[in-house]
């Protein structure tokens, strides 16, 4: 085969390897879909074989993201009913490829005919031109979060290879200038799921929602803080270096679309302390057992990139929904100043349709940590 023949296909090859819709090493999950096309899903590979799932356990976490739950959230009505097309048989994974899809049943696509020719401010219109020439202006295309669809189905195959020890849940933290009591202990799931809001305090989650609504009839929109606590981990996930853990996490949360930022344990806050009072403290918890505990969790569970045992304990920042319905300038793409104001249907706020979302990513990521820590240990 001739050189130049050759050296075009590892440019392609290499061109696939970065294309960026798989994510992760062992637990691999590739997601594909517009929000406006056909339908949207995953494809996972690396699920052991013989594990127990049923369509009910994956559904139970869509229904947790699907649109149109309230009067704080879209407008689009989707029943978001998954199918598992392969990989399972009578309840049990095969160890083969799982493929789940979902239709797309509520698409008003003429809400974007106007955008097609121009960029909204803060979307990824322009820089899907840039990169491809070429978009999908419905709904936003790939680029909307109803791909993570494939995320929150993938998440619940992941929380049961992970097994029941292990808890990950989330809640919002905080919109706009509103935040809940700090809350060291993980908040039980009903009183996340109590409003709306999905933030495990009433009285903040009363005055989230009315903000909010509030936001929404002058047409702006917010964002916030979405923390997680993942309880049960075992000492030892994760790898020195490039794959540790908080990174792996990181890639994950940041992935998301709407997210601006992520922080672990003391985050920031932990710029503002002396190492006397950052250092957690080893003990043993009891005397007549080996186990090893911490007197704080400033590190948020994990120490060297691995994780220590302890909670693992993160945040994750969502700006706010880009789509508002007020005029805003911005250029069209033959550079002309144009005017835009916000069509289709959309979150005034993203963060309670997020927090499944941050549950499956890190679902994927420990999951993934976990398998590879099974060839460490062979």
């Amino acid at each position: 085969m001739p050189i130049k023949k050759i050296e075009r296909k590892l440019r392609l090859l290499c061109y696939k390897i970065q294309m960026g819709n798989t994510f992760g090493k062992i637990f691999r999950v590739t997601t594909f879909g517009e929000s406006h096309g056909a339908a949207v899903g995953c494809i996972i590979d690396g699920c052991p074989p013989l594990m127990q799932i049923s369509r009910e356990q994956i559904q139970y976490e869509l229904d947790r993201r699907r649109p149109g739950q309230s009067e704080i959230s879209t407008l689009r009505k989707e029943g978001d009913v998954c199918k598992i097309l392969s990989g399972v048989l009578d309840g049990k994974t095969l160890g083969t490829p799982i493929c789940i899809v979902v239709e797309n049943t509520d698409q008003r696509s003429g809400d974007y005919d106007e955008i097609a020719k121009l960029w909204r401010p803060s979307h990824a219109d322009y820089t899907y031109d840039a990169k491809y020439g070429i978009r999908d202006p419905r709904g936003g295309g790939r680029s909307s979060a109803r791909e993570t669809i494939g995320r929150v189905a993938a998440g619940a195959i992941a929380k049961k290879i992970l097994g029941e020890k292990i808890t990950i849940r989330a809640w919002v933290e905080s919109v706009h200038s509103i935040s809940m009591p700090f809350q060291k202990e993980m908040p039980p799931q009903e009183d996340i799921d109590a409003t709306p809001a999905r933030c495990p305090h009433k009285p903040t989650a009363l005055r989230m929602i009315e903000f909010i609504k509030k936001a929404r009839a002058e047409g702006d929109s917010v964002g916030g803080i979405i923390r997680c606590r993942v309880e049960g981990l075992p000492a030892g996930l994760g790898d020195p270096v490039f794959d540790r853990i908080e990174a792996d996490l990181a890639k994950a949360m940041l992935s998301i679309p709407a997210t601006k930022g992520f922080e672990i344990g003391s985050g920031f806050a932990g710029t503002r302390m002396f190492g006397s009072q950052h250092n957690d403290i080893f003990y043993r918890p009891n005397p007549d057992s080996d186990a090893v505990a911490t007197k704080t969790n400033n590190a948020g569970g994990v120490l060297g990139g691995i994780t220590s045992g302890q909670p693992l304990d993160f945040k994750v920042a969502f700006k706010p929904t880009a789509t508002i319905a007020k005029e805003q300038c911005t250029l069209s793409r033959e550079l002309a100043d144009v005017k835009v104001i916000g069509r289709g249907r959309h979150d005034p706020c993203v963060l309670p349709r997020a927090v499944p979302i941050v549950e499956a990513m890190a679902a994927i990521v420990l999951a993934d940590a976990a398998l590879a820590q099974k060839t460490v240990n062979i």
